[in-house]
């Protein structure tokens, strides 16, 4: 088994190690990307989408939809990860995988890839942004103790919506990228930039608390092509609904250039 340390690039750490079978890869996870008891979500989900796109193996088949549930805290070392085809039409094709370690599943996804279709319309309906150049944006220093264990691996350039500010508002505004991205800008790079930002809980609150993520979603937007690869994405997220310990997440990525790349959803749980 090869192994990861945490400071490789993030499309590194995301690739397999092995190819276990036509439809099974092991991964080898490194210490010091924690989130809580287990390891940041991000970086599982990433694998999981690394792994589906080897089974479907067609670059004109890219990722359009994402849903997963993180079962349980993935810990540093050793897993595997299963595919399913589900379908596979003429134009998309439906995949499940999920995460084996240590004999239980720790985190599930379905992944919808479809070709580009004839249509010819090109619009997005939400209110577009007047974006500040992200590099007159001052970073924060957000690793540890500020921070989760992963943070460090991260560049965060605030807006607005600081966490244990005490604010009114659940909402947040960041530039974030990946400080060792490595090469890919692609789908799993993507998900990392969705999932890294504080939840907007933490920005009404006034000191830390445990939080974790149990389902995430996100829809694909735009693709990546043409914008400056070392640019951060521009998250915008507001919490919709805190309720019995649960709080729900709306999320969007922005590229640069004021295109919307992708559209995420999340579900808190808020452990005490």
């Amino acid at each position: 088994m090869t192994r990861r340390a945490a400071e490789e690039a993030f499309d590194v750490l995301v690739s397999p190690t092995e190819t276990l079978g036509p439809t099974e890869f092991a991964f080898e996870l490194p210490d010091g990307w924690q989130q809580g008891r287990g390891l940041f979500g991000g970086l599982i989900i990433g694998c999981l989408i690394r792994a589906m796109e080897r089974v479907v193996a067609d670059p004109e088949r890219s990722l359009r939809s994402l849903t997963a549930e993180l079962c349980g805290p993935t810990q540093p070392g050793p897993m595997t990860v299963k595919v399913e085809v589900l379908r596979a039409g003429n134009a998309v094709s439906t995949l499940a995988a999920r995460v084996l370690q240590s004999g239980e599943v720790q985190a599930h996804a379905v992944g919808v890839f479809g070709k580009a279709r004839s249509d010819t319309r090109q619009r997005v309906d939400l209110a577009p942004l007047a974006l500040p150049d992200w590099r007159a944006v001052e970073a924060a220093a957000l690793a540890p103790p500020v921070g989760p264990d992963f943070s460090k691996y991260f560049e965060f350039r605030p807006v607005s919506g600081l966490p244990y500010s005490g604010e009114a508002a659940p909402r947040t505004a960041c530039f974030v990228k990946p400080l060792r991205p490595g090469t890919a800008r692609d789908a799993a790079w993507v998900v990392a930039c969705a999932d890294t930002c504080w939840p907007g809980v933490l920005v009404i609150d006034e000191a830390p608390r445990p939080m974790a993520t149990i389902t995430f979603s996100l829809e694909f937007i735009a693709p990546m092509t043409g914008l400056d690869p070392e640019a951060p994405l521009f998250h915008r997220a507001t919490t919709v609904s805190i309720r019995d310990g649960y709080a729900v997440e709306l999320r969007e990525l922005w590229g640069a250039d004021g295109r919307l790349v992708a559209l995420n959803q999340q579900t808190f749980v808020i452990i005490r």
